[in-house]
This record gives structure tokens, C-alpha cells and sequence, in this order.
């Protein structure tokens, strides 16, 4: 999951938000919910500035619901760079490298 659904997810009111709904599945093992450190860090970053109450929601969220990876590396985000908008890169490679089948993000583009 990329930081705009870890984000959305947070900040949702609703349990029953896609990204509620993901993470409560990933939580009951239904699926295996995946994110990197950069995601987790970048949801932080922004909830911080636009959200700030909602930060302990989603530290307990990425507790409970996520596997966090490590971010992957610039030199694998550039060999990947023509693959997703550029934003979006580092989430892409991190699915990749963990050999999910699906990445799950806002971004209808990619």
C-alpha cells in the first residue's frame, strides 16, 4: 500500500473505507498487507502537517494491520523510473521486490 491509502486511511472516519477495509483484512490474515518505511514515513510527514490527531491512529494501524520493508534503494528506483509517475516509483519497486501481486494506491494512472 502507498502512503496516499495509508494516508486516506488514517484520516477516514468510516471503517468501512477501501483502505479501512484492506488493512482490516490484512489484520484478520485474509491478505497480506505490505508497505515500506518510506510510506510509513511519508503518511507520517503529511498526517503531521494536515493531521496531526490522526497520528496515533495510524501508528497503531501499521502496527497491527502491516509487514513494513525497507525502502528500496535510488538505484533501484531508477532502473524502474519509466514504470509508474515518479512519485509513485519507490511503492512500485517495493511491491516488485517483494513479489506481490498488486499495488494499491489512489493514483488512477498508474
Amino acid at each position: 500500500m502507498d502512503a496516499d491509502v495509508l494516508f486516506a486511511s488514517a484520516a477516514s472516519p468510516s471503517p468501512h473505507s477501501a483502505g479501512q477495509v484492506l488493512l482490516t483484512l490484512s489484520e484478520i490474515t485474509l491478505i497480506d498487507g505490505l508497505t515500506s518505511a518510506l510510506a510509513v514515513e511519508e503518511c507520517r510527514r503529511n498526517l503531521n502537517q494536515k493531521l496531526p490527531d490522526a497520528l496515533q491512529t495510524f501508528d497503531l494501524l501499521v502496527q497491527r494491520t502491516l509487514s513494513v520493508v525497507p525502502a528500496p534503494s535510488e538505484s533501484e528506483v531508477y532502473r524502474m523510473a519509466e514504470r509508474a509517475d515518479w512519485k509513485d516509483v519507490p511503492h512500485l519497486v517495493t511491491a516488485v521486490q517483494q513479489q506481490y501481486r498488486f499495488l494499491v494506491t489512489y493514483n488512477t494512472a498508474d
